[in-house]
C-alpha cells in the first residue's frame, strides 16, 4: 500500500470517528497556512470553507488569528506531508468542519457558519 492510500485511510477513519462524510483534499490544490504554523507554534487551528477553484477550502493557523490579508500563505496540499504531517489526518473532513490540535490534545467539530461564505 502506498503512502497516498495510507493517508486516505487515516482521513476516512477520522471522518468516521466524528460522523463526517469524507471529502478529499487533492494534493495539487491550495491550502492557506499561517507563518505561526510554519514556526511550529501551537495550538493549531484548522477550518474548512467550501471548496473553490484550485483550493481545498482549508485555512490553518497557530496561536492568535489575524484579519491581516497576508496572514495566510498559500501552499499546495502535497507539502503538508513533509511540513506538517500531524494535521494531514484532518484534511479529509468536509467543508463546515474545524479542528484544534495542541500538545497531545485534539478536538474536531462541525461549524455550519463556515458554509456561509
Amino acid at each position: 500500500m502506498d503512502l497516498t492510500n495510507k493517508i486516505e485511510i487515516t482521513q476516512r477513519e477520522v471522518c468516521a470517528d466524528y460522523g463526517a462524510i469524507y471529502c478529499p483534499s487533492p494534493f495539487e490544490n491550495i491550502i492557506g497556512i499561517s507563518a505561526q504554523v510554519k514556526k511550529g507554534e501551537e495550538p493549531i487551528h484548522g477550518l474548512r470553507h467550501p471548496l473553490s477553484e484550485g483550493t481545498n477550502g482549508w485555512y490553518v493557523w497557530a496561536g492568535e488569528y489575524s484579519e491581516d490579508p497576508d496572514f495566510f500563505k498559500p501552499i499546495h496540499t502535497e507539502h503538508i506531508m513533509d511540513l506538517y504531517p500531524s494535521i494531514l489526518k484532518f484534511l479529509g473532513l468536509p467543508p463546515g468542519w474545524r479542528f484544534l490540535k495542541a500538545h497531545g490534545y485534539e478536538d474536531v467539530w462541525y461549524d455550519g457558519e463556515l458554509l456561509k461564505v
